[in-house]
């Protein structure tokens, strides 16, 4: 990176949501960008999570793009190992090493009024960029709780995003604190080998059967020689779940069925009552994230595990001290406790028209238009953004309808010309957020009784996607002008009167002027 390099568009992140903007960007023509990565290789959060077990909960075909078919994977629930190979190779087949700026992590972005464009501080040098698109993802920055004592514990710590592998687990006692996605996948993989495990369990999650299997040597040979084959796959198990998506978002009663075949499929592997008892939830089945595994209750019944019902609420020396009056002597303390979704970190790296960061701006919800851009950030946008998530599909879809979003509001920068850029209008914003949450109202997230991270700090779910893939698909194929104020660098390039999709800069509305730009009405 040259200290004053100029370019287009700035990508921040290498997991799916940036290699696959850097893939579509390329497709639109567009080669003016790079891809800002603070870590020495791409992957993102697969890239990241390396610990034991570490496997994917959605098919393998349908966790890959739609554009990059994966024929060859060797299991219907592909390992941590597999999809990072495929992020490294949809990187090489699409050509996007030259674009790739390693070691670049992103200290801070400010919008400059004067010339329209991003300035970008990073760990490498400055750069200036005409569009950012933030493509962090919400699964990047750990969280470990602040536990009293935990300064003063004598052995190991460590996260499970932030896995040591130089640390032999063999023999040793070990405690695992959280009971979500990485850890019911971390606790049967280090059973066996150590001496004590002991999991400290706050809330029990609901756990399903993982129907995973190797793929045969036919299947794969069909895939490889008819593609339409690989196609359909993914396409039945789209369709599957798009036709579970209104138990979850109209009718959270019809997961009554759902719930008790977990209770079923616990019984089978828990004999014992009182641990039974320990393990069953006391909200709806998809309240939380559902949880898929065959190894996690077998591992809990073994003699050198213990299931502590309640949270890590003190550490003393090497003693963890539950919340229940409990205590364990240990060795290391593994935390699977989640990352930072509601209050991402780099929200406080991103200052936009008015001198705030994204995080005072969102100090009370994250809220953008669409998923993908916030009033006051002209020409920033996210993938994977509020209110994007997923609770029972692939993310890859809801960032391929993202990626759709992102190809037209450059397309739609190309059209205005000159010096330009877009700035979603509050009330659109919130628009579209009311309208998020009022649908939200009614789902299992909100109704079903728990407490999960899809939930920020006021109780409000900002995390969740409440519909079907397709119907958000519907809402990012194209920008909509009329949500968006334009933004003109005064000078030559200023459009005039007739400049179609745009008024005169006499027709913008009051409070809207910005400090070295015109700003006016985008016509509809």
């Amino acid at each position: 990176m040259t200290e004053h390099e100029h370019v287009r568009v700035a990508v921040i992140g290498s997991g799916f949501g940036g290699l696959g903007a850097a893939v579509r960007l390329r497709r639109e023509g567009i080669t003016d960008f790079v891809v800002l990565e603070r870590a020495g290789s791409v992957g993102g959060t697969w890239r990241d999570n390396s610990y034991p077990g570490c496997a994917c909960d959605v098919p393998s075909h349908l966790y890959s793009f739609s554009f990059a078919p994966h024929p060859d994977w060797p299991r219907t629930f592909s390992g941590q190992e597999h999809i990072r190979a495929y992020l490294e190779h949809v990187t090489d087949v699409f050509g996007l090493r030259p674009h790739l700026r390693f070691d670049s992590e992103v200290k801070m972005m400010t919008w400059d009024q004067e010339k329209l464009r991003w300035g970008i501080e990073t760990s490498r040098g400055f750069l200036t960029a005409d569009v950012v698109v933030s493509a962090t993802g919400p699964l990047s920055d750990p969280k470990i709780p602040d536990i009293p004592g935990i300064d003063s514990f004598p052995g190991k710590v460590f996260h499970s995003a932030r896995w040591d592998h130089d640390y032999d687990l063999r023999g040793k006692r070990v405690a695992m604190i959280g009971t979500g996605a990485s850890a019911i996948q971390i606790v049967p993989a280090i059973q066996p080998d150590v001496s004590r495990l002991t999991l400290f369990q706050r809330t029990p999650p609901w756990v399903m059967p993982r129907v995973d299997r190797a793929i045969t040597g036919a299947e794969r040979w069909l895939h490889k020689q008819l593609p339409f084959t690989t196609q359909a796959r993914r396409g039945l198990l789209w369709g599957i779940r798009e036709l579970q998506v209104q138990a979850f978002t109209k009718r959270p009663d019809e997961l009554g069925l759902v719930e008790r075949l977990a209770r079923r499929n616990m019984a089978r592997a828990v004999h014992d009552p009182a641990l039974r008892a320990k393990l069953t939830p006391d909200y709806r089945i998809g309240c939380k994230r559902i949880l898929l595994s065959n190894t996690y209750y077998p591992a809990l019944t073994r003699a050198n595990v213990d299931v502590v019902a309640s949270g890590l609420a003190k550490i003393d020396g090497s003693t963890l001290v539950a919340a229940d009056g409990s205590t364990a002597e240990v060795d290391a303390i593994i935390f699977g406790t989640g990352f930072h979704v509601t209050d991402m970190p780099i929200a406080d790296r991103v200052v936009g028209t008015e001198g705030r960061t994204l995080a005072e701006v969102w100090r009370d919800g994250m809220k953008s238009l669409r998923g993908a851009t916030a009033a006051g950030f002209p020409n920033w946008m996210t993938i994977i953004g509020p209110n994007t998530g997923l609770g029972n599909s692939s993310m890859i879809l809801m960032i391929e309808s993202q990626l759709n979003y992102m190809a037209d509001y450059v397309r739609q920068l190309d059209v205005l010309g000159g010096r330009a850029a877009l700035d979603a209008r509050p009330a659109a914003v919130e628009g579209w957020n009311d309208k998020v949450q009022e649908r939200m109202l009614r789902t299992v997230w909100n109704t079903g009784g728990c407490t999960s991270w899809y939930l920020d700090a006021n109780g409000r779910n900002t995390t969740i996607w409440p519909g079907t893939t397709t119907e958000f698909r519907s809402a990012t194929r194209r920008v909509d002008l009329g949500e968006y104020e334009v933004l003109r660098a005064p000078g030559p390039n200023t459009p005039g009167p007739n400049t179609p999709g745009t008024r005169t800069p006499e027709s913008r509305t009051k409070n809207s002027g910005t400090k070295g730009a015109k700003k006016v009405e985008a016509g509809a």
